[in-house]
């Protein structure tokens, strides 16, 4: 062991080392991989930093300037990391050991400000650690040394694929230690995987497990949990008590009834903050807290100083972490007691995890408020305050107390200040198992009217008070309270008529105007009888199922006869008419849903002069030239054409618009002109080829575009009536849109109008 190391030993109080302590400092073990499972509290810690020593320093007694990490440790949480690191802290002083650590819930830059100035030791919790490593924050070329602390449980956090990637990244000729309560599985897969012929090392006691540790097993009844807590921590009354939930709203729940209760006490949860969460701790190592309520992230590696209980408020879900929460106290040769709250519905489940944990506890009742009393009793006069002598600051003050009052009023005065000192205990029911017996019968009785009922008001949990206080009784006294609309009716024992009748006085007023009358009789109330119970046959069907068959022939046993056949099951009412012959009734008409199609005429063969003559027509106005519009002073509404559709604009329509003109109808005999004559016709494919070819026909036999064979495959122009056939038009070149009417920039179309004003 190193000098260094030895004196900072010394100097803490350490006169002989630990067995797990000893066992990894084995000069046979130097420079090996080891694998060593030591139960809970025996000083791990403070081992594998004895085990480092050689390994970091080397030949000489201190460190170097620090550059990079010459070792890592891992800790599950980061209470045990940081708590890990303050005992490296005062292990390595001596030695100028600069430390570092990378644990969550912690300013990223200011661990990596200190990565950067350089350290010997970090200290990690493992999803921090990978995410230095990740983003190149942390060198660690020159690790020497690995700490996996409580390895077991890191990988039931799942953790393992973070441990693989931070000693995949480490140098290979490093040491590892690993250090776990148990050695499970996959605890050893990763030994093997990760060490060199790691040495196993064993310090597990082969009898029991923790015997500095009181375990008792204190059986309350299903709503006193809580009040046992507060009875449990009055009746130990330790310097430090820690008490454990399983979730973090018991956590809260807790800790909000103790602080009203008086006592000193901090919560410990995941959700609180890294910062939250040490000074809760360390409000709990000074003493400004004696009481901590936490969930199982307090359950590994805590070490809080004068702890001599454990509460266990809810059971843990298995016996490994029974143990840890329970190596929390007795460590280091010190006694502790950890208490679990039994309630008779997780008995069974206490029981299994004793056994499958090794462990004999002391089965018993919780503590009530007489035994509460009696050890608060017992520790005032076995406190040495009594024995201790006067100092001179007090003699004054002592002279003229004992001149002022006789000794019992000085010892009332000292009961009284230890009851104001501590909160008063709780009353716990007795804990039985046996089902609760009915309820005697209740006796003689007398009724009494009460002018008070529904409407006004009037409700049993108000009544009964009231009653119970004007008539100096009991609830145990009055029997049924009945409730009408307009009165009330109460019954009370005739043994405790006469006096609840003197106590109400001769106006038999009660609180609220009440007025009560003794009745000769019972009232009509009071015969009600109870709803009769009916069975699931007459009560229908149960929720999703059938409903059941009803037999009303029943034999002598009790049985229900046999279902009939479905043959001989008669007949319903309506099974006997006749049924309607709907095919012999006459069917009606469908009614249309619309008027009939008309069909137009067909046209006519005859020549076109037998039609009437142009003449015979209103001649439009010829809007070509833009001389023959109207002027606006003389433009008549009612000459105007309606248009058949909007214009192609962006703008807002007006239908009574006539400013753009129409395109000229052609001639028999010219070709159309205007903006669509002038639209490119896209390329000709071979289809189309072939259907001006007249090669692909119509269903009636005719070529596809008629006159178009042999033409340039374009679809044929517009015709006019009695125009002869023509080719097609010529469009405009190609690239560039065809003209359209009401936008600019269009050829072979009207310019575009200005809007109006």
């Amino acid at each position: 062991m190193k000098q260094s190391l030895a004196d900072a030993l010394t100097q803490r109080g350490y006169e002989t080392l630990t067995p797990v302590q000893e066992a990894v400092t084995d000069p046979a073990l130097e420079g090996q991989d080891l694998l060593v499972s030591a139960q809970t509290g025996s000083g791990k810690t403070v081992g594998f930093g004895l085990a480092l020593g050689q390994t970091l320093l080397g030949e000489g007694e201190s460190f170097d300037p620090a550059s990079a990490p010459l070792a890592l440790v891992i800790a599950p949480t980061r209470e045990l990391a940081m708590q890990v690191k303050r005992e490296l802290a005062w292990l390595y002083e001596k030695a100028g050991v600069v430390m570092a650590s990378c644990v969550g819930g912690m300013d990223m830059r200011d661990e990596r400000r200190a990565l950067d100035r350089g350290a010997h030791i970090v200290v990690a919790t493992p999803g921090r650690l990978r995410d230095h490593i990740m983003r190149g924050s942390i060198n660690l070329g020159s690790i020497r040394g690995v700490v996996l602390d409580e390895a077991d449980e890191m990988l039931d956090l799942g953790f393992r694929d973070d441990l693989e990637y931070i000693l995949g990244e480490c140098p290979e000729d490093r040491r590892t230690l690993m250090f776990s309560a148990t050695v499970p599985k996959s605890i050893a897969g990763l030994a093997q995987k990760y060490q060199r012929n790691a040495q196993r090392v064993t310090t597990l006691s082969g009898t029991s497990q923790h015997a500095d540790i009181e375990y008792r097993a204190m059986s309350v009844a299903n709503h006193d949990g809580e009040s046992a807590i507060i009875n449990t921590l009055r009746f130990f009354e330790a310097p430090n008590a820690i008490v454990f939930c399983n979730t973090r709203a018991m956590v809260n729940r807790i800790t909000t009834r103790l602080s009203n209760r008086g006592f000193s006490v901090v919560a410990l949860s995941g959700e609180l903050t890294q910062a939250e969460r040490s000074h809760a701790l360390q409000a709990m190592r000074d003493g400004r807290a004696r009481v901590c309520v936490a969930t199982d992230v307090a359950a590994r590696g805590i070490d809080l100083p004068n702890l001599d209980l454990v509460v266990h408020a809810e059971l843990p879900s298995n016996h490994e972490t029974l143990l840890h929460r329970s190596g929390r106290t007795g460590r280091a040769g010190r006694k502790g007691v950890s208490a679990l709250i039994v309630t008779a519905k997780v008995r069974a489940k206490a029981t299994r995890i004793l056994k499958m944990a090794q462990l004999e506890a002391t089965w018993g009742e919780a503590p009530g408020a007489d035994a509460v009393r009696a050890e608060d009793e017992a520790r005032l006069l076995a406190d040495p305050m009594w024995y201790e002598p006067i100092v001179e600051s007090e003699t004054d003050l002592v002279a003229k107390l004992v001149e002022t009052y006789s000794p019992e009023q000085l010892a009332t005065a000292t009961v009284r200040v230890l009851a104001q000192r501590y909160t008063a205990p709780e009353d716990l029911s007795a804990t039985t198992n046996e089902a609760p017996k009915p309820r005697a019968a209740f006796g003689p009785s007398v009724w009494f009217s009460v002018s008070g009922g529904r409407n006004q008001g009037v409700e049993v949990r108000r009544l009964l008070p009231i009653l119970c206080k004007a008539g100096d009784v009991s609830k145990d006294d009055l029997g049924a309270i009945r409730i009408s609309d307009d009165a009330s009716y109460v019954e009370l024992l005739q043994s405790s008529a006469d006096g609840f009748a003197a106590a109400l006085g001769s106006d038999m007023t009660v609180e609220g105007g009440l007025k009560l009358e003794r009745l000769a009789t019972p009232p009509a109330e009071a015969s009600r009888p109870k709803p009769a119970y009916k069975p699931r046959d007459d009560r229908g069907p149960a929720k999703g199922g059938k409903p059941a068959y009803k037999s009303k022939d029943r034999d002598a046993g009790g049985e229900r006869a046999p279902r009939p056949p479905r043959d001989d099951k008669p007949k319903k009412q309506w099974d006997d008419k006749p049924k309607k012959q709907w095919d012999d009734q006459p069917k009606a008409e469908p009614a249309l849903s619309r008027a009939p199609e008309t069909y137009a005429a067909p046209k006519s063969d005859k020549p076109k002069s037998d039609y009437k003559e142009k003449s015979d027509y209103k001649a439009k106005p010829d809007y070509t030239e833009k001389s023959e519009y109207k002027p606006k002073s003389d433009y008549n509404p009612d000459d105007k054409p309606v248009r058949k559709g909007p214009p192609k604009s962006a703008g807002p329509v007006d239908w009574n618009d006539t400013s753009t003109p129409r395109r000229k109808k052609p001639k028999a005999g010219e070709k159309p002109t205007g903006p669509h004559s002038a639209h490119k016709k896209k390329p000709r494919s071979a289809m189309d080829n072939a259907r001006a070819d007249g090669a692909v026909t119509s269903p009636r036999g005719k070529p596809r575009f008629g006159d178009n064979a042999g033409g340039t495959g374009a679809k044929p122009a517009y015709k006019g009536k009695g125009a002869p056939s023509g080719g097609p038009s010529k469009g405009k070149p190609a690239g560039k849109p065809a003209g359209k009417r009401g936008f600019s920039g269009s050829s072979g179309g009207q310019s575009p109008r200005k809007p109006r004003d």
